[in-house]
């Protein structure tokens, strides 16, 4: 994500609970064949504990979407394929405004309750651990743009010519019910049917586009796992290119007509990009890449949503390498909670500073010694470390980007530029589709260096307040 430029064209960004068991004791129904509990509404993330759900795991979601620009109206079906991880008499699913019209379980109907962004929903039969099941959601309404705790717009955004969804951190429940939370990755099918002479770009690889009665629907497919807040949707007027790089990667890119003359230098060095990310990361992680680039003021940023990230306007060069590295690490690699959203940022971050470094611009270490030299009382960058902002309101901050590359550069110091380079690879390569928290990161590092002691870097870098006395 990027919503600020501090030293490389810089980059960053409670209602009462009702649980299930309240719904389950009011039906008087909880004493089903399997004898098994509610799901849990929300998996006490530290910063948005109400987003996801317990007791079952997400494998599959079919959404078919109808959007009419003109009306800001939305319809949909949700066809959620998952797992019971525990036996099940109701479970929940992140859906926040939106009218919910019918809900099947297994195809049979099944009881629902709204309770803010909370759907809960009991089966005709309870579900058995390890048992998979379909829930099918139809739902309507005018979709929300949701404003985050730092104040910045996600969920729905209307744009002048469409639309576009974006979901970090808890956005994705304004436009499809789910578990909206980044440990629960799931492969999807999205089809999205809008006026004819518009487009709609998503996720993964477009599978067909065709057009009936004025309407064009446009079905992508996305088969590695993707976190809900990496889900999107672009609708709205696009000039489409598609392309392949060397090694057979489909590329496609979505632009707005506004923005293609300012987009096509930046846009020319995406193969150099790829490239070159590839030789430092390791392979790319998912089958195809490619951008989304709307007008300025359609967002407040730029973000990494899965395949294809949304840019605000045409983005600069260190942009675009930020939001591509996020692929590996952000994307592939997911956070097991919003704690450990250094291990997006940081990662993207000082994947500008190499790419500087390898591209005739200041190397890795100016840079570091540049943001250290900012001045100790400057909060903005030394007022938390970045494992631990201080609420859902600063996991986009300085800290989290900045203080975050130099934890990594910290790491690079200690064991030399070979060593270092292993880490990072094989840490995408051993998480790769999967989550990882940075418990699991401090411990790789040790794992991949075991003569050396790095201590010190989490004690004052990752974990420390203020500034470090020494860089």
């Amino acid at each position: 994500m990027v919503s600020w430029r501090p030293t490389i064209t810089s980059v960053p960004r409670r209602v009462p609970l009702v649980p299930s068991v309240l719904l389950c004791l009011a039906l008087a129904a909880c004493d089903g064949g399997v004898h098994g509990t509610p799901g849990g509404t929300g998996l006490r993330d530290p910063y948005f504990p109400r987003a996801g759900n317990g007791g079952y795991d997400v494998g599959h979601y079919a959404l078919d979407l109808g959007y009419d620009p003109g009306t800001g109206e939305l319809t949909g079906t949700a066809v959620i394929t998952a797992r019971a991880t525990r036996d099940l008499t109701a479970f929940d699913l992140d859906l926040r405004g939106l009218d919910v019209d019918k809900v099947t379980v297994e195809g049979r109907a099944a009881r629902w309750n709204r309770a803010g962004q909370e759907l809960t929903i009991r089966p005709h039969d309870d579900l058995a651990k390890g048992e998979t099941f379909a829930t099918t959601v139809r739902y309507s309404g005018r979709p929300e743009t949701i404003t985050d705790p730092d104040g910045s717009k996600e969920g729905w955004l209307r744009t002048a010519d469409g639309a576009l969804a974006l979901g970090e951190p808890v956005g994705s429940m304004a436009w499809f019910p789910g578990d909206d939370h980044p440990s629960d990755k799931a492969s999807y099918d999205i089809s999205i049917t809008v006026p004819e002479g518009l487009q709609a770009v998503s996720n993964g690889e477009l599978r067909s586009e065709t057009t009936k009665n004025g309407r064009t629907t446009f079905a992508w497919r996305t088969a590695e796992p993707m976190a809900a807040y990496l889900a999107t949707v672009a609708v709205g007027h696009y000039t489409v290119t598609r392309s392949t790089l060397p090694g057979g990667l489909p590329v496609y890119t979505a632009v707005d007509p506004t923005q293609v003359t300012a987009s096509r230098a930046v846009l020319a060095k995406l193969p150099e990009i790829i490239a070159w990310e590839r030789y430092n990361f390791g392979p790319y992680p998912f089958s195809s890449t490619g951008v989304i680039i709307d007008r300025p003021g359609d967002a407040g940023y730029a973000l990494e949503t899965q395949n294809r990230p949304v840019f605000p306007g045409a983005p600069d060069t260190e942009t675009l390498v930020h939001e591509l590295a996020h692929q590996w690490y952000g994307d592939s690699v997911t956070p097991r909670t919003w704690r450990d959203m250094w291990l997006n940022e940081g990662f993207a971050t000082y994947a500008g500073w190499l790419w500087q470094e390898d591209h005739g611009g200041r190397t890795a270490q100016k840079i570091f010694d540049e943001v250290y030299a900012t001045p100790t009382d400057d909060a903005t960058l030394w007022g938390f470390a970045p494992a631990k902002p201080p609420s859902a309101a600063y996991i986009s901050e300085r800290p989290v980007y900045e203080r975050g590359a130099m934890v990594l550069h910290k790491i690079r110091q200690t064991v030399g530029d070979d060593r270092f380079y292993d880490i990072i690879q094989g840490w995408a390569a051993t998480h790769r589709h999967g989550n990882a928290d940075t418990a699991e990161f401090t411990a790789y590092v040790q794992k991949m260096a075991p003569g050396k002691n790095f201590s010190a870097i989490w004690k004052t870098w990752l974990y420390g307040d203020g500034k470090p006395a020494h860089p």
